[in-house]
């Protein structure tokens, strides 16, 4: 063997490896997304059911003599946390809530979504009159950023109708999709929005990983338990 095939063999395995490498990454990177969406289909085969059917007006459930306090619809899941936590079952999510995170401060809040979904300081808690706001990971370098990296992977598979559990206080707090909405990074309308009603807001990155758009979910508080 003369020392152009060597080196032809050398080069090429090289390539290999990289190609290989650079296929073992992609694979790396997309499967939680390509997991979560899996799972989502696979409830959703099942025939899970996690809408609001009736559009109620919000009301706390008042224990009053002789009328049987309104039982919760069940859910299929233990809360991670009944002090500050969100469910939405259709799309596998459970997890705790850090309260008044600094959305100005990038440390602060990258710190908080190791360990959850944010809650943005200076909007309302679940118990308030106004907007609700929280925000997640979506991201696909899932090893860099904690458990929660993907928590909000699949939030696009929301729509109109569907239901999302806020417990606070130990108290819970469903709420109803109402609408959903894709606007530029640098928007900052969706948080600093005001309202009069007791609204929830989710929000995290579109496409997942980037900083491109936020996709904004809104949802309207339906009963308090």
């Amino acid at each position: 063997m003369n020392k152009s095939q060597v080196k032809f063999i050398i080069l090429r395995t090289i390539a290999n490896a990289l190609i290989l490498g650079s296929l073992a990454f992609l694979s790396i990177s997309f499967y939680p997304l390509i997991k979560n969406e899996f799972l989502f289909y696979y409830r959703r085969f099942r025939g899970s059911e996690h809408s609001v059917k009736q559009t109620a007006q919000p009301q706390a459930s008042k224990p009053s003599l002789g009328i049987p306090t309104p039982t919760p619809p069940p859910l299929t899941v233990v809360p991670k946390s009944t002090d500050f936590g969100i469910i939405i079952e259709k799309l596998g999510v459970n997890a705790p809530i850090v309260p008044d995170v600094d959305t100005s401060s990038h440390k602060a809040y990258m710190e908080a979504m190791r360990h959850g979904v944010a809650h943005a300081k200076g909007t309302a808690k679940p118990n308030e009159v106004g907007n609700v706001y929280l925000f997640a990971h979506s991201t696909l370098n899932f090893w860099e950023f904690g458990p929660y990296a993907t928590v909000f992977t699949t939030l696009h598979q929301l729509n109109p109708g569907d239901r999302i559990v806020i417990f606070y206080r130990s108290k819970r707090y469903d709420y109803r999709v109402a609408e959903k909405e894709i606007v530029p990074g640098f928007d900052l309308m969706p948080l600093t929005r005001t309202s009069s009603r007791r609204l929830l807001t989710l929000q995290t990155c579109d496409p997942p990983g980037t900083t491109w758009r936020r996709l904004i979910i809104i949802a309207e508080l339906v009963r308090v338990y």
